[in-house]
């Protein structure tokens, strides 16, 4: 599968959807979902053209895996969530079809600010 530059994570990277922006850098963009699941519900994307995890992780420079999961735990920082700053969250990623992923663009859910419940239902 290629990827589709025109997924709506793409078009939020372009700067031709808004977004609520959490944190910006070199390798990640994070916003919140405009859905939330939980009282604290964020999106940490990578700025690299990846499908996946899996794509991620065989096609992702060093710099974009360290920025990526460096970029995760900034933003559960900023939104009080972390070990450091809250009491924890629950980062999930969806892959493909079976997964459940809805957006071909690799993201992580950021789920936080109250119990989140069973991993599986």
């Amino acid at each position: 599968m290629s990827y589709d530059d025109e997924n709506i994570f793409a078009k939020i990277l372009r700067g031709e959807i808004p977004c609520k922006k959490i944190y910006e850098d070199d390798y990640v963009l994070s916003f919140h979902d405009i859905n939330p699941q939980k009282k604290i519900h964020a999106l940490v994307i990578p700025k690299g053209k990846f499908i996946d995890l899996d794509d991620f992780s065989i096609n992702a420079s060093s710099e974009e895996i360290v920025g990526l999961l460096k970029g995760i735990n900034i933003v559960a920082k900023k939104l009080g969530i972390s070990v450091d700053t809250g009491k924890g969250y629950r980062a999930l990623v969806n892959i493909n079809e079976h997964g459940g992923q809805e957006v071909p663009h690799l993201h992580f859910h950021l789920f936080g600010g109250e119990r989140v419940g069973r991993m599986v239902e």
